[in-house]
């Protein structure tokens, strides 16, 4: 390991000595009124209880880098890797303090915190003490807002701002210095008096290195109060710093924020398909892990030669044009928009099925090679197939590991085949419909697959022509778990049979309500006309089912899929 520092430091010496960059692979700024309320109510609290003590504020991690004028970086700077929320809005609230306070003194105090303006006499450059790299709408804000003197009294445009920006780092910015300003006028505390104890007692302990994989290992241990970095996060970082140009690092930087973006909580789990493509094996270990020990360095050896297997992507370029080509047919494929397939909404309306019926997303990652390797061609034909083999595997409780398993044996068979006939004449299908039968012809009400099946008969019945609607879903049962004694059920149904019957599929039907048992035990004209006809004009299966009896459906006939 390289030589690791540790200091405790002053707030005043942080933003007198010290100048930070906010990096391509940090998260965006997202603390909001109960962090900065609970953050400015700490230090009041201190100020006013303990005025002479010091108060602790945390710790923070940076990798420290010297200047090199080669690489584009005139001057030295640390890349702050935990503390980037708090360090943030120390800044901000140094700005409201300068703002708000009418003594000349501690306006220009805070400005050389916030600030360095430059002098050609000097030698001096222009330098904020913060900088965030590859966000040019939080500079801006920074332009107007903090660095000039007055920019965080101009309230109205603040707002206008904050309302107005895309950008979600500088948006929160802007609400932050709101809720600072806020703070300020309803507890009454004096600017000067906070700025003195903020400066003078207020201290952090900073831990910094050179080395990037050693600033990660101690922000993991360290980190306790920010926005917890990613795995992802990492591996943005490592991909980034194989980079050699800066242009690609700013380009490949803001293409991962956009795919954050755009996919939102999904994207880790995007990030864990394209590991399973790649490796075509069950995740044991972390996403960082499994792409360092299986993907970029594999550990293990093959078994044939003895030697260690060789790396399956390069990091850097060669893993963003991956991700680049695979986000492109992510989005294709769960836009719902792909009518040209079948010259019909069958495609999405499946995927929507799958997506809503089934337990697991197991089946993405074979889909998404599919369409990597052989595009639209026959993509519908293979969607079926594919759906058949998992949902049947699962209803057919082969364990979890067994499914993976099926699926990536699929990706395998993908990568193998030079047509699509390969593929399709390949075993990789093939289900175990005796058990499928079996299971589907029992007692089946309360299993977790019971809403996919049902959902899979109104794709069966659906007009293909038009989208299928997934809103509020519940299952009913037509001939009731409980029927009143008075009830024309009982009448028409002996004990025997409503055992046998009532929790077969052919008894169950989806709702597009709220079940209501009061409704559901209504004899079956009744319910039919008041409950059911109201509650099941989206659901193809159920209309079928309930328009094809008049009166009381006595028999109820095997179903199979």
């Amino acid at each position: 390991m390289s030589e690791i520092k540790s200091e405790k430091i002053l707030v005043k010496d942080i933003f007198s000595n010290l100048w930070f960059r906010i990096p391509e692979y940090q998260r965006p700024y997202v603390w909001g009124y109960e962090e900065i309320h609970d953050l400015l109510d700490d230090l009041t609290f201190a100020m006013q209880s303990k005025p002479e003590s010091e108060y602790f504020l945390g710790s923070f991690v940076f990798q420290a880098k010297a200047a090199n004028p080669k690489a584009g970086q005139e001057f030295d700077e640390n890349d702050l890797l935990d503390g980037q929320q708090r360090m943030t809005t120390l800044l901000m609230l140094l700005a409201v303090i300068r703002d708000l306070s009418e003594d000349e003194e501690a306006r220009e105090d805070c400005q050389r915190c916030i600030y360095q303006k430059a002098s050609k006499f000097k030698k001096i450059p222009e330098r904020t003490r913060l900088v965030f790299s590859i966000r040019e709408k939080v500079e801006d804000f920074l332009d107007k807002f903090i660095k000039p003197y007055g920019g965080t009294n101009l309230v109205d445009a603040l707002e206008s701002f904050g309302k107005s920006a895309t950008d979600i780092s500088a948006r929160n910015l802007a609400f932050a210095v709101l809720e600072i300003r806020k703070f300020f006028e309803k507890q009454n505390v004096d600017p000067e008096e906070l700025l003195g104890f903020l400066l003078n007692n207020v201290l952090l302990i900073f831990v910094a290195t050179e080395d990037l994989e050693d600033a990660f290992r101690l922000f993991t241990i360290l980190n306790n109060r920010g926005v917890p970095l990613r795995n992802s996060d990492i591996l943005k970082s490592v991909n980034l710093g194989a980079l050699e140009l800066e242009s690609d690092k700013r380009k490949y930087a803001e293409f991962w924020e956009r795919a954050e973006g755009e996919l939102g909580d999904d994207f880790d789990r995007f990030l864990n398909y394209i590991r399973t493509i790649l490796v075509k094996d069950k995740a044991r270990l972390n996403l960082l892990q499994e792409f360092e020990d299986k993907i970029y360095q594999p550990k293990e050896k093959n078994k044939s030669t003895g030697e260690l297997k060789q790396p399956l992507l390069k990091k850097g370029k060669e893993t963003f044009l991956m991700l680049e080509r695979y986000l492109d047919h992510y989005g294709k494929l769960f836009s719902g928009s792909n009518y040209d397939f079948t010259n019909s909404f069958k495609f999405d309306n499946l995927i929507q099925v799958m997506l809503t019926g089934l337990q697991s997303t197991d089946w993405i990652p074979p889909l998404l090679r599919y369409h990597d390797k052989f595009g639209g061609d026959q993509i519908y034909r293979f969607l079926v197939a594919l759906d058949n083999k998992a949902s049947a595997d699962w209803i057919c409780q082969y364990s979890p590991t067994d499914r993976i398993e099926a699926m990536n044996n699929i990706t395998r068979i993908i990568d193998q085949a030079v047509t699509l006939d390969e593929l399709f004449e390949s075993d990789c299908f093939d289900m175990d419909s005796d058990s499928f039968k079996r299971v589907i012809q029992e007692d089946i009400y309360g299993r977790r697959f019971v809403r996919y099946v049902l959902l899979k008969l109104d794709f069966v019945y659906t007009n293909h022509a038009h989208k299928m609607n997934f809103s509020t879903l519940s299952i009913e049962h037509i001939l009731p778990q409980n029927p009143s004694e008075e009830s024309q059920w009982v009448k028409d149904f002996t004990p025997e049979q409503r055992e046998k019957m009532t929790h077969k599929l052919g008894n169950l039907v989806l709702i597009t309500r709220r079940k209501n048992s009061a409704q559901g035990r209504r004899d079956y004209q009744d319910k039919k006309v008041r409950y059911f006809e109201k509650n099941i004009d989206t659901c193809p299966n159920s209309l079928r089912v309930l328009n094809h009896y008049s009166t009381t459906p006595v028999k109820v006939t095997k179903c199979t899929k």
